[in-house]
């Protein structure tokens, strides 16, 4: 049935790549991705604190609905982020602290709701990683249909199955399957350019601030 079916993954981004990328700030990653890519700024960290990062177990589903949510945590393999696009809707929570305690003795690395989450107080004090765009006491419904294993789309931002998604107190980014050796090498770059920019202004050393003047009068600013 068109809209309701199971697809495989067929690939995912390595583990090593996964903490390779751990280090590095989401805002690194993104400023050498030109920044046109993010999840949104609704997708907010409903955790206490920690990175995410890992290959995309990508679901799609109907708001409201957790069907096939429920489907996914159970197939989705260690280290996988089940990506859920529940359409942006907030009027039903997707997934609450019975479902995330479940996905945590699965050993999976994170749950990202395109949609809302409930038990919000309790997912708070817990270090597994739940990104999502809203809250809501009301609870779903469990009828479908949905989609697992196919490409999806959060405010822009395409998630294949397998792309390395990661997350930050910042948000969230997928980095596309064949492009993640390339953005690694530019991302580690500027890490470890900007680390010594903070290192040399916690000593006391001043910044070449000339760039700023230089800009301003290529833009025809007076003063």
């Amino acid at each position: 049935m068109i809209g309701f079916s199971i697809k495989p993954i067929a690939r995912r981004v390595s583990p090593d790549y996964v903490q390779k990328f751990k280090p590095l700030p989401v805002a690194n990653v993104s400023d050498c991705m030109s920044r046109m890519t993010g999840g949104g700024p609704r997708l907010r960290p409903y955790h206490a604190g920690g990175v995410l990062g890992g290959p995309a177990f990508t679901v799609k589903t109907r708001p409201g609905d957790n069907l096939m949510v429920h489907k996914a945590l159970d197939i989705a393999s260690p280290g996988d982020v089940v990506v859920v696009d529940a359409g942006g809707d907030l009027t039903n929570s997707i997934i609450g602290e019975i479902m995330v305690s479940h996905a945590i003795n699965r050993g999976l690395a994170g749950i990202v709701i395109n949609g809302s989450i409930r038990d919000s107080d309790t997912l708070r004090t817990l270090s597994f990683p739940v990104y999502a765009a809203g809250v809501t006491h009301r609870g779903p419904y469990k009828s479908g249909p949905g989609e697992i294993g196919r490409t999806i789309a959060i405010d822009g931002m395409v998630i294949e199955p397998g792309d390395l998604i990661i997350g930050d107190g910042d948000g969230l980014l997928c980095i596309p399957f064949d492009e993640v050796e390339e953005v690694y090498q530019a991302a580690a770059a500027k890490k470890k350019a900007e680390d010594k920019t903070l290192a040399d202004l916690k000593a006391g050393r001043s910044m070449d601030r000339a760039w700023v003047d230089e800009a301003l009068k290529q833009l025809g600013c007076k003063f």
